[in-house]
């Protein structure tokens, strides 16, 4: 059974700007038959596979991604059934990422609770992660789309690729800003940009605009990371899940250090040289390491560039006609510059 159409609510009048709760009451329906969909996904023989995949799926994830291909199937006018499943796939595929990524990172800590790994052990959390991956492909042979299956398997060739590139710029101050953008580019962005781009498949759209829908997810993926990597230092634990200075604990090089190394003075840069050596950081380290990206503009020039890549996000929007979905897109767009979580 297909999704029932929602009527638009509140800030869905022609011409007026939506905001966020206006578009998760526009798309609740659709969201929820989405969750419903994860649990059928997560079938298996193996119990410990369906209590891994929950309790990741469960951790209070914002569902961006599926949100993304609903509303772009929507823009393009399909209103099938194969968009809630192939939204659930993307959140699959997006969770096996996470299971890995923990793994990889020790990691003890994923959306203010025990990480996958740190409650089961690394071994589960890989192989779970692996089930996912698998049952996300097996899905999609079942859908049987030859260019939704192209899409997804050329953006999860890519996001190993971005996993290995960070991998080898690890604990490296010489990590440039191309470097960085090529990782978030590849790790990130690139799952965010096909879920956008299935939603145009859907809609059986020309190549352009198919192409103006990716780059829309290309651009607003790039400034969710952006956004992360800034709340990193200066986001609330309670709110953002983790403690200040975590990507850099790991060794991970991110755009506020990058600017606040450039900026700072040869002290501060032997400082940063010592911290990303250490296998803990304390309370001083990341007050001290929060403190330093603050007043070199770190943050500042991250978020602006997020702002910039949302508003090249919203242009690519202008080849489709004003509409609900429309808006509802560039909404999620400003909710991401936005957000403290």
């Amino acid at each position: 059974m297909g999704p029932t159409a929602v009527q638009p609510t509140t800030g869905t009048e022609a011409g007026k700007p939506m905001d966020m709760a206006s578009v998760l009451r526009m798309m609740e329906a659709d969201l929820a038959r989405v969750e419903e969909q994860f649990e059928r996904n997560l079938e298996s023989q193996v119990p410990l596979i369906s209590t891994v995949g929950r309790y990741v799926l469960t951790s209070g994830g914002k569902r961006i991604r599926p949100l993304l291909l609903l509303l772009s199937a929507r823009l393009c006018g399909y209103t099938g059934p194969r968009a809630v499943p192939l939204a659930a796939i993307i959140e699959f595929i997006h969770t096996a990422t996470l299971l890995h990524d923990d793994v990889v990172d020790s990691a003890e800590l994923r959306r203010g609770q025990r990480s996958a790994n740190a409650v089961w052990g690394n071994e589960a959390s890989v192989l779970v992660g692996d089930f996912l991956f698998s049952k996300s492909f097996s899905l999609m042979v079942t859908d049987g789309d030859i260019r939704v299956l192209r899409a997804v398997s050329d953006a999860t060739t890519a996001m190993a690729e971005g996993e290995v590139l960070e991998l080898l710029k690890t604990c490296d101050l010489g990590v440039t800003t191309e470097d960085y953008l090529e990782v978030v580019e590849n790790k990130t962005a690139v799952l965010i940009a096909a879920a956008c781009e299935i939603g145009g498949i859907l809609g059986e759209l020309d190549e352009d605009r198919v192409a103006h829908l990716r780059g829309f997810g290309m651009d607003v993926g790039v400034a969710f990371q952006l956004i992360d990597d800034c709340l990193d230092f200066v986001g609330s634990q309670d709110r953002f899940g983790k403690p200040v200075g975590a990507d850099l604990e790991e060794g991970k090089i991110t755009l506020p250090v990058i600017h606040s190394l450039r900026t700072g003075t040869e002290e501060e840069r032997r400082f940063v040289a010592e911290l990303v050596e250490k296998e803990r950081f304390d309370d001083a380290d990341r007050a001290r390491v929060r403190d330093l990206v603050v007043r070199r503009g770190g943050i500042e020039v991250a978020r602006e560039m997020a702002r910039e890549r949302v508003v090249r996000a919203k242009e690519r929007l202008a080849v489709f006609p004003d509409g609900p979905e429309r808006r509802a897109l560039a909404a999620v767009a400003d909710y991401i510059v936005a957000r403290d979580r």
